[in-house]
């Protein structure tokens, strides 16, 4: 594998080519090269990530000093970093290559069934360079101080603004725009030629916008981090949105956007409740364009492996997006009857760890529907608990908000094609949807996540 890494601390865009890979980078043991201490650095294969896309091999190798910090000589009661360092967005931008066009085997890695990259691998690839990137922006460069340990916290939003080609040379470029005192917020874009062996520049067919949070890996409280200086005019407004965004985020935590439900709001409920309440009391009259809700629900279950941990041993976050999105995917579909066709991931808070072991639930529904002639939406909202029967406990990890249309040319082979209406049957799901629709709004009229 030939990575193309730059120090932590250099200006330059560090650019990382990605091939596919199935087995170790480093076969010939006499390649591996020596950690501190003159000890023999562990192959990548032994090392978290392996069985994650080769990107996430490929991300993983790039940050291999840095980790060799961590696990093969930490320093024993080491100090906290003394000083913070101020730092460019320029010092944390990364890019990632995928060589599509001539890398058989990488293509087909990422291949879905028509023919574009599979989101659900690309979301995973986007949590591993953003952490890649916190990683980056926070090491102080001194081997003397223990390393932070910097966990995803949430993720703003995720818009795909075209299709993805997999037989296109794709590049992810990204770069830490907004830091708070232990928080950061690196934002990636995915960019694609409009076709094969175009002169055009490249147009960004995703964004993304992640949030890290820092912690001290003695004492596990938050930790400060080094402090961004932004030097572009568009740097600068990058700074100023996700400014905007975070103080958004702290009034909604406190409170500062609860809404009263007045006449209008209650009017809202109703109107949700009524037919909903025709589907559970008089069914064979019910409205035969709509469905309830929970009939619109899969399900799907497994237990974290050792395979699916990060650098700190807790499950990776982009593993759980991956499977998300899957059964999100498998939802729309089901419901559609046609071939869905991913748009956005709306915000996504991890609200708490997931460890090796965890016995993980992941709940899908169809939230509610926007009957569009020329583009009808499709909200799935998947929500994953941690269950631990011994304990006869399941909390929230996560929950996530997916947005799907259906394909213009599926749509067009299929006469008579339209979409239910998703109906709530309890209160409780009423105000749910209606909270929904209003953070939505919300979100739009305020201009962010475009």
């Amino acid at each position: 594998m030939d990575l193309n890494s730059s120090p932590p601390n250099s200006n330059s865009n560090t650019a990382i080519p990605v091939v596919s890979t199935f087995s170790s980078p480093f076969e010939n043991p006499a390649s591996a090269q020596d950690g501190p201490n003159g000890s023999t650095r562990k192959p990548i294969s032994l090392w978290p990530g392996m069985y994650q896309s080769p990107v996430t091999n490929a991300l993983w190798e790039a940050r291999s000093k840095i980790f060799e910090r961590f696990f093969l000589d930490p320093p024993k009661d080491a100090p906290p970093q003394s000083e913070l360092l101020n730092k460019t967005p320029a010092q944390s931008r990364t890019t990632i290559l995928y060589n599509f066009s001539s890398d058989y085997i990488l293509r087909e890695q990422y291949r879905d069934p028509w023919n574009e990259v599979r989101i659900g691998k690309l979301l995973e690839d986007l949590d591993a360079l953003a952490g890649t990137i916190s990683v980056k922006h926070c090491s102080d460069d001194d081997s003397t101080t223990r390393p932070l340990l910097l966990v995803t916290a949430s993720v703003d939003k995720i818009v795909l603004k075209k299709p993805i080609s997999v037989d296109i040379d794709l590049k992810i470029v990204g770069a830490v725009i907004w830091v708070g005192r232990s928080s950061i917020e690196i934002q990636l874009e995915v960019t694609q030629s409009s076709k094969e062996g175009s002169d055009n520049s490249d147009s960004v067919a995703l964004s993304a916008n992640f949030i890290f949070v820092a912690r001290d890996s003695k004492t596990g409280k938050a930790a400060p981090v080094n402090r961004i200086s932004p030097e572009t005019e568009r740097e600068k407004l990058l700074f100023e949105e996700a400014e905007a965004r975070n103080n958004l985020r702290k009034r909604k935590r406190g409170g500062g956007d609860k809404r009263e439900f007045e006449n209008g709001e209650v009017n809202r409920l109703e109107t949700l409740l009524a037919e909903g309440r025709i589907f559970c009391d008089m069914p064979a009259l019910a409205d035969r364009d709509s469905i309830l809700l929970r009939d619109t629900r899969l399900e799907n279950s497994l237990i974290c492996q050792p395979q699916q941990r990060n650098i700190h041993g807790r499950i990776f976050g982009g593993f759980l997006m991956h499977r998300a999105f899957e059964l999100a995917f498998s939802t729309a579909y089901a419901f559609a009857g046609l071939v869905p066709y991913f748009l956005e991931v709306d915000h996504v808070d991890f609200l708490r760890p997931v460890d090796v072991g965890d016995f993980l639930r992941f709940k899908s529904c169809v939230l509610y529907t926007e009957v569009n002639p020329d583009q009808p939406l499709i909200n799935i909202e998947v929500v994953a608990h941690v269950t631990r029967p011994e304990l006869r406990s399941s909390e929230v990890s996560n929950t996530f908000y997916f947005t799907f249309t259906v394909r213009p040319e599926a749509k067009a082979k299929k006469n008579g094609f339209r979409i239910l209406n998703v109906v709530p049957a309890t209160e409780e799901e009423a105000r749910h949807i209606v909270d929904r629709m209003d953070s939505q709004a919300l979100l739009s009229t305020r201009g962010f996540g475009k």
